[in-house]
């Protein structure tokens, strides 16, 4: 058996220590100017929900597309640990009795569980607004105009029109809401609600990449469009893993978006049409990274990645 560790997992790997290490010194117990304080109790449920776990994977796609541009790795980490910090604060969020009424979060109790409520709402919001402090300072770039770019970017892809929209389109799909039964939603319409709660994020790390390196028009729009294809193939692997997956390779339970009435590709393609999409994804993916020849070829690897995980 091969025992080697290939590039794209190297890179993979180096970037999660490197965006853990700094999440870890940005998230300590001394205050910042301009604060007061930073209550002990909330620091320790902030770093529970955000340290020690998961494969850093947006904040590694900030950092690649950055690094086509030559991008300095810090300020593309700066970037990478704001979006981490919203991918974080979303979990705790979604792990709630009111939302998804979790108890297992990356192979360990879900911040609530460990926490209670209050605390694990209060570390989510923390961990929001944080992470809009950190792209605001300058060691993310020099130019405050990137830094505000950024700032919008990030916002619009969390917000309304983005996750937190998504999120609420994945709700009323089951019927939560005025007593209404779950809906079965057309291939669209999946398609639309999975762009915003997941795809949003997972385009803005690759944007991101394009903003912090003054990339043309063209290629920005590659980097949407390869973003694009990547955030499709998450959620479609990530609904695959629920039905498939074993929960102590995953980390969290599975078998419940059925149970939930979700509105998932799996749903609407079946297992094997959502895997040939799966691969349909790859090839887009791949594509969209023409303008940048053998430099994307780590990026491509990261699509087959997504598409071939198993946790």
């Amino acid at each position: 058996m091969n025992s080697q560790i290939s590039p794209f997992i190297s890179r993979l790997d180096a970037t999660a220590k490197d965006t853990e290490d700094l999440l870890d010194r940005l998230l300590s117990a001394t205050p910042v100017d301009g604060e007061l304080s930073r209550p002990a109790r909330l620091v320790k449920a902030m770093r529970y929900s955000s340290l020690g776990g998961g494969k850093r994977f947006r904040p590694f796609l900030v950092v690649e597309c950055a690094a086509l541009f030559e991008v300095p790795r810090q300020h593309a980490l700066m970037a990478g640990a704001a979006l981490e910090c919203v991918h974080c604060y979303s979990l705790v969020h979604d792990d709630l009795p009111a939302m998804d009424n979790d108890d297992l979060r990356r192979g360990q109790p879900t911040a609530h569980r460990a926490f209670g409520e209050a605390t694990a709402i209060l570390a989510g919001d923390g961990l929001l607004t944080f992470a809009f402090d950190i792209l605001s300072r300058l060691q993310t770039h020099p130019d405050p105009a990137v830094r505000i770019e950024l700032v919008s970017a990030l916002a619009r892809a969390s917000g309304l029109g983005g996750m937190v929209g998504g999120q609420m389109l994945d709700l009323a799909a089951e019927g939560r809401f005025d007593g209404n039964a779950p809906q079965r939603l057309g291939e669209n319409e999946v398609r639309t609600l999975q762009a915003m709660k997941t795809g949003a994020l997972l385009r803005f790390a690759c944007e991101a990449g394009g903003m912090l390196g003054s990339a043309t028009p063209l290629q920005r729009k590659a980097l949407e469009r390869y973003g694009s294809a990547v955030g499709q193939a998450f959620q479609i692997a990530d609904d695959l893993l629920d039905l498939e997956g074993d929960p102590t390779l995953v980390g969290k339970s599975t078998g419940k978006d059925a149970v939930a009435g979700k509105a998932t590709m799996v749903d609407v393609l079946g297992a094997a049409g959502a895997k040939a999409r799966l691969k349909e994804l790859v090839a887009e993916a791949e594509h969209a990274l023409t303008p940048f020849g053998r430099g994307a070829a780590i990026l491509i690897e990261g699509a087959k990645f997504v598409a071939d995980r198993h946790a």
